[in-house]
């Protein structure tokens, strides 16, 4: 595990969609959560099932080595990846991103930085935008 200042030195170089040659390490349960990956730094990487293939027999297999780029990263000290080469990556993925991450273009190239807290004005207007009441904390 790295320190707080070891992760603090890492994160103040990456920035989004920057790309690793990564070997995969793990694929813990195939379908369910995501693989691991070793990008060759001293934090982990780890892609979500949610970027990967429906089909797990199109994941990446352990030892698989190709390029994958950095889709986020925030306090865990682990960075998320999404893979480049299209034959790993979910098949809809254009549309995925305009549905739950549509600022992802113009995030290329950008430092990866913690987002800040939520204020409680800005929940607020979350709650009242998922239709909760403006009331409700």
């Amino acid at each position: 595990m790295v320190t707080d200042v070891e992760w603090a030195r890492i994160r103040k170089d990456l920035r989004f969609g920057q790309v690793f040659e990564g070997t995969v390490v793990k694929v813990p349960r195939p379908g369910a959560i995501g693989i691991f990956v070793d990008i060759g730094l001293n934090v982990g990487g780890f892609v979500d099932v949610l970027l990967l293939p429906s089909e797990c027999e199109d994941w990446p297999a352990e030892g698989t080595v190709t390029d994958f780029e950095i889709w986020w990263a925030d306090g865990r000290r682990q960075i998320r990846l999404k893979p480049s080469d299209s034959r790993y990556l979910r098949t809809d993925f254009t549309d995925f991103v305009e549905r739950f991450r549509p600022g992802w273009p113009a995030d290329v190239g950008r430092p990866v930085r913690d987002p800040a807290p939520v204020t409680p004005d800005e929940l607020r207007a979350l709650l009242r935008s998922d239709g909760s009441s403006a009331g409700s904390p």
